[in-house]
Order: C-alpha cells, then structure tokens, then sequence
C-alpha cells in the first residue's frame, strides 16, 4: 500500500512539474496558470513542489520500490556471466556505496544476454569488480533482465564455474577430475614461468609445486593455470597455495589460492 502511495504522490508532482515548465516555456500570458500554487505570486511553490518531487524519487523511491529492482523470482537456473560496466548508482547506505553491475551472462544451452545486479559494495572491495571478472548468479527462466549473485558454497556454482573455465579453455581436462573429485592438500610454489598465452583476460602460468599432505611425505609436480593480472603476485615463489590430486595420479593437479569447503 505504501508504495501504491509514494507512486500516486511521485507521480502527482511530475505532471505538475511537467506541466509548470511547458508553461513556463511556451505560455503566452505568463500570469495565468491552469496550476494550483503557481503564478508570479507563489514562486516558492515549483521550488518546494520540485525539492518534493527529487527526495520522493531519492529516499521515496529506495522504500517504496521506485527505484529499486525486483529479485529473482520463479524458477531460475545458475550460470556464469562477465560484467561488462560498472556504474554508481547515488544511493549510500551507511557510507557503503551502491553500484549496478551490467553482467553479460552465458547459458550453456541459450544465447548470451545483459542482465542488471544491483548491490552495495565496499570501497576495499571495488577493486575486484573489474569489467571481464566471470561472476556465477541465478536468473530467471521467464525474466533475464535481473541476476543474483549464487551462493559460493553451492555445489552446482562450482560445477558452473569449472564448466565455464573448460569451454574456454581456461583448464586443462586433465585437470578437471583432480579439482571434482580429488584430494585437497596445502601446497607451495617454487617455480612460475608465463607461457605468454592469454585467455579471457587471464594469462597462463606454468607451475612447478612442492605437493605437502599433512603426515604425509612431500612430492613435487607440474601445472598450468590461467590466472588474473591482479592474481600473479600470489602465485610467486614461495606462496602458500591449496593443490588437488588423486591418489592414483599424483603428479595431475588443480591449484587454487583459496581453499575451498569439502565437496
């Protein structure tokens, strides 16, 4: 009901304010208005009716869904899409900047589309949200203009992500049955070599990594990985990363910086 309000009110304000400034602009008698509180005498009302009109679209907006953007509702799948812009909105919440984020999400059984995500987003956390940056979200079946962000502890946002990566070559195959079903140990790096390949905005390094299964002895073996720009500085020598293999192929493995939560 309040927002039914707010709609009638906003909505009010705009025809007057419409209306005021065609007058203003191709009305003959200048003195005579088919406006209630207006006319030479009472120019403090556009003012006031306009500053109504601006905080009702503002804050009016922002309660009541005039300037928000509806969730994803009904049956919605997940997929992987890139953003192509990032934009600030003008909203803060509790010093918390908004932005829209305009996805180009990819379907693997549909045609490519541009969807909005609407969130806020901390300033240290800006720098993540770089244009090419893969993002897995949930959209609808029947309204593809809005995504979610997935839940990263969702089985199926990694099996989309992983099946994004392999589509584009961003993983080797071999690779893949390592990171699904494969053991995850700590692991560091004592050799990183470029191929000079790039993908996607990631290059590709080549790994040599000293394998180091708690209780367990330690081995050495051999990787490839496409990684962001922003990314290679944590893959030096030396770095602390996580590492999967299978028991029966030690030497076929999938690195990670992060670890991940048990499959």
């Amino acid at each position: 009901m309040l927002r039914i309000v707010f709609t009638i009110i906003w909505l009010v304000l705009s025809v007057w304010l419409v209306i005021w400034v065609g007058e203003g602009l191709f009305g003959v008698n200048q003195r005579e208005s088919i406006l209630p509180f207006s006319g030479e005498d009472t120019l403090g009302a556009p003012i006031m009716i306009g500053v109504a009109w601006g905080l009702l679209l503002t804050f009016g907006g922002t309660m009541s869904g005039l300037g928000r953007r509806k969730k994803v509702r009904g049956e919605a799948e997940i997929g992987v899409g890139r953003i192509v812009e990032v934009s600030r909105t003008g909203l803060t919440v509790n010093d918390v900047p908004q932005y829209d984020l305009f996805i180009r999400v990819t379907p693997r059984a549909e045609q490519d589309f541009i969807a909005q995500l609407r969130m806020l987003v901390e300033p240290s956390d800006l720098g993540t949200l770089q244009v090419g940056l893969p993002l897995a979200v949930r959209y609808s079946l029947a309204d593809q203009d809005i995504v979610e962000l997935a839940d990263p502890n969702d089985p199926l946002v990694s099996d989309a992500l992983i099946a994004w990566r392999i589509e584009r070559g961003l993983i080797d195959p071999r690779q893949v049955r390592a990171r699904t079903t494969g053991i995850q140990v700590p692991a560091s790096v004592l050799e990183v070599r470029p191929t000079g390949q790039r993908r996607e905005g990631q290059s590709e390094l080549a790994l040599r990594v000293l394998m180091a299964p708690e209780g367990a002895a330690t081995w050495e073996a051999e990787t490839t990985v496409f990684v962001y720009p922003e990314a290679i500085s944590r893959l030096q020598v030396g770095a602390p990363i996580w590492a999967f293999y299978r028991r029966e192929d030690p030497q076929t493995i999938a690195i990670t910086i992060e670890k991940e939560a048990a499959r």
